[in-house]
């Protein structure tokens, strides 16, 4: 071989050898899963590690081998729009959406794969066509907030039997609330009860609602399970305490701040299934093929000595339901 002709073939070698690094950095790169909720991360501690936890049992760990790209409304609804088109923009393989934010997803059309958590019938939102085949690109996990009403009013009432006005406490930002608040005024009906709804939208608003609440003689309370509630619970816990108002919440960080019950879902045990989902899709699964979960997994919380401070007495019948007792 000539010697010109060998340092053609030399340099046309090295040229490619830039690019054939480069590719392979390219099919290399881990996949990205964009995660978009309406609260902040100290808001759903225990959710973030059980969806974790769902990805780790298939092989991904997070900066190993997938990266999550995190988005935070801080419990601005008008935020998720624009957090959303930043990660479809970033070219994610797959979206977890919480906290309410799926309605905003499916208003784009996108057809990027989304594993959603919601508290309604994804039916009857629109969601998906079906439970078992939701086909498109949505599939999820249900946990039916808005069905928890009337289960919530039926566990309060047997703590505070003789409770004749019930208040409601609700964010009308959130995507739900209207049906949740259907639900309570067909069994508020029914036992014969009277409803009095206060929304809340902002934490300057929690302690005129519960002044509202005291004025209009309200015997106990009923806090929706509105993610944004669960930013605020330390203070919607106080101003019930202040107004001597028993209160059943939807979700156990109220009680562990000194509410008095609360009985929803496991919402742990939805996160660790959407992390399941997402480890799938990641694998080449379709969303249309992998059915809507709904959590069976429900808890009922109760904390002693609230109910002593405010002079009830849990019954036993009630104390044989609680999945934790707080004393």
């Amino acid at each position: 071989m000539k010697r010109r002709e060998f340092i053609t073939l030399l340099g046309g070698g090295a040229a490619t050898w830039p690019l054939g690094r480069s590719v392979r950095a390219q099919q290399s790169a881990p996949p990205v899963v964009g995660f978009i909720h309406s609260e902040t991360p100290d808001a759903i501690p225990k959710e973030i590690a059980a969806f974790k936890v769902g990805l780790n049992e298939a092989g991904y760990g997070e900066g190993q081998n997938v990266t999550i790209e995190y988005r935070w409304a801080e419990g601005r609804f008008d935020r998720v729009p624009e957090l959303l088109a930043d990660l479809i923009r970033r070219d994610v393989a797959v979206i977890v959406a919480g906290g309410g934010t799926v309605a905003a997803i499916k208003a784009t059309g996108t057809s990027i794969p989304t594993i959603f958590t919601t508290g309604s019938d994804p039916v009857q939102a629109g969601l998906v066509p079906s439970l078992s085949r939701p086909g498109g690109n949505m599939t999820g996990v249900a946990f039916f907030v808005t069905a928890m009403g009337p289960k919530q009013l039926e566990m309060l009432l047997a703590v505070v039997p003789s409770a004749k006005i019930i208040g409601v406490a609700s964010d009308p930002g959130y995507p739900w609330s209207g049906a949740e608040i259907d639900e309570l005024k067909t069994a508020v009906r029914a036992l014969d009860r009277k409803l009095v709804i206060q929304s809340i939208a902002s934490d300057g608003q929690i302690e005129s609602a519960f002044a509202a609440f005291d004025e209009q003689r309200v015997d106990a309370l009923i806090v929706g399970g509105e993610p944004l509630f669960n930013r605020w619970h330390e203070k919607m816990v106080a101003q019930a305490a202040r107004h001597f108002i028993p209160a059943c919440y939807g979700w156990r960080v109220f009680v562990a701040a000194g509410g008095l019950m609360s009985y929803g879902a496991d919402l742990a045990e939805a996160y660790h299934q959407v992390g399941v989902y997402a480890a799938r899709i990641l694998k080449g699964a379709k969303p249309a093929d992998l059915p809507v979960v709904q959590t069976t997994k429900v808890e009922l919380v109760l904390n002693l000595k609230t109910a002593k401070t405010l002079g009830l007495t849990i019954p036993l019948t009630v104390l044989g339901r609680a999945d934790e007792v707080i004393e």
